[in-house]
């Protein structure tokens, strides 16, 4: 028997960006499209009704915000993951989205594959997010760290933790050290490893600590 496949909510206000996002959740093994509304108020009554276990949700909406509209759905449904799906990378917008409760935080340049990976990532209780998006978020809680450029628009999404994992490995922290600081286990490690080399297209640590010198100075 498989996993069950993962119930999605689709909140958006534009009926091309709605009706495209149904097709792509539509099409996909694993996925189940529960319905696609057109605001807040919607995307409450929704996960009011039925099981919901990600909710795309865009920022911008007509009447209640999508920051509004994720506290009222997480208080209406505390394990629904609520990922954010926009066009906005301003650095108060990523804070005000996690702040009320937001899992994730995805840009609409996303290709659907990396968006599909996204709804996956949040029903795991990750937290998916671009280059860009958490790099905001770190400067946000702590401040720009000198001297480090921000992330080019070609950088590839990682989840938090595969972010978390990269940082460490950039630190010349050990597989072992990595699983101590984080509280997991030295495979789950090398398994986040295995999908971070090959998203930044290298092969092994060395590699990708020279990809993060180039990318991330």
């Amino acid at each position: 028997m498989g996993a069950d496949p993962v119930r999605v909510l689709v909140v958006d206000d534009h009926p091309i960006v709605r009706s495209g996002l149904r097709g792509l959740i539509e099409s996909e093994e694993g996925l189940v499209l529960v319905d696609a509304v057109d605001g807040g108020e919607a995307a409450v009554a929704a996960v009011g009704a039925q099981q919901v276990d990600v909710v795309l949700m865009d920022l911008k909406l007509d009447g209640m915000s999508g920051i509004e509209a994720t506290r009222r759905v997480l208080a209406a449904s505390p394990s629904t993951a609520v990922v954010m799906l926009t066009t906005s990378s301003d650095q108060s917008d990523i804070v005000d989205a996690f702040d009320a409760g937001a899992r994730g935080y995805v840009l609409k340049d996303a290709t659907p594959s990396e968006l599909v990976e996204a709804v996956h990532a949040a029903s795991r209780g990750e937290s998916p997010m671009t280059w860009r998006t958490a790099r905001a978020l770190v400067d946000a809680r702590n401040g720009p760290p000198s001297g480090r450029a921000d992330a080019g628009p070609g950088v590839p999404p990682l989840t938090a933790r595969e972010l978390e994992v990269l940082t460490a490995l950039r630190e010349g922290l050990t597989n072992k050290m990595i699983a101590r600081r984080l509280g997991i286990s030295e495979a789950t490690v090398k398994a986040h490893l295995t999908s971070v080399f090959q998203r930044l297209g290298v092969r092994d640590r060395t590699q990708a600590a020279l990809w993060m010198q180039r990318n991330l100075p």
